[in-house]
């Protein structure tokens, strides 16, 4: 049997789910337990053809890279204070316990009194994503090479080279692997309070209503929109991160992934 490539492996592992998804639908017979794939894709390219689709995509889209690129802007920032600052960190590292800790859904709650239905997902995505994101820049950090940083201090290397030729280099990966992790974690957290809240004209509005009228192909095409979304982002915020690292993303990417 020929080896298969990559992509290859892929598409066919793919396949696999894809037809075990359409065997179980076939075998359960009930479009309100579970729609197939078909079923899914007619509902979802309906969907295509209607504004208050694309609107809901671009209202919820929006409000969670919002959120999150405030959270990571917002979590490098305070971990290089907490790295040049340890003091700093010792501060900040009671409420970021307290954001990795406490429930989503208690969050939703207080955040609908304090910033409304409209702009819930923003707060619940930073909330959600700004502790990776500090904690991971914070890491990144104190992995930096110890020699290299000795040899700059010898040669009196201004500390903004030692920021785009030391530490860059060491952050990327941290970076790299807290964005993965984030960008799943900011979409799922904003959706889901998206459906507690249920701001008018957004996806988790389409997903409550989808339950509301018991339309599971409606739910599948939303969940479908919602994997593609966040995987176009992921992507592009990636890139970006490559592109900013330069050499050191080249050099990581030919590490072995954990």
């Amino acid at each position: 049997m020929p080896r298969l490539s990559g992509w290859q492996k892929k598409a066919v592992i793919t396949l696999f789910w894809i037809l075990l998804w359409q065997g179980c639908s076939m075998a359960i017979r009930s479009r309100i337990l579970l729609v197939g794939p078909l079923e899914t894709l007619q509902a979802l390219y309906a969907r295509l053809f209607q504004p208050s689709f694309w609107s809901a995509v671009w209202f919820s889209f929006g409000r969670i890279c919002l959120g999150f690129l405030l959270a990571f802007f917002s979590g490098l920032l305070t971990g290089a204070l907490s790295y040049w600052k340890p003091l700093i960190g010792d501060f900040l590292a009671p409420p970021i316990q307290f954001m990795k800790s406490i429930p989503v859904a208690s969050f939703v709650i207080l955040a609908l009194f304090w910033t409304g239905a409209e702009n819930l997902s923003v707060f619940i995505s930073f909330i959600v994503v700004y502790p990776m994101i500090h904690i991971n820049t914070l890491a990144g950090l104190l992995s930096a090479d110890e020699k290299l940083l000795e040899m700059a201090q010898v040669f009196h290397v201004p500390v903004w080279k030692q920021a785009v030729w030391i530490y860059r280099i060491s952050l990327y990966p941290y970076l790299k692997s807290a964005c993965r992790t984030a960008l799943g974690m900011g979409f799922k957290s904003g959706i889901a309070a998206e459906v507690i809240g249920v701001p008018g004209g957004s996806i988790g509005e389409g997903l409550y209503m989808s339950k509301i009228y018991l339309n599971t192909a409606d739910l599948f095409a939303w969940t479908l929109t919602i994997i593609a979304v966040s995987a176009v982002f992921e992507k592009g915020m990636l890139l970006l991160l490559r592109l900013i690292a330069g050499k050191g993303a080249a050099y990581s990417a030919r590490q072995p992934e954990n």
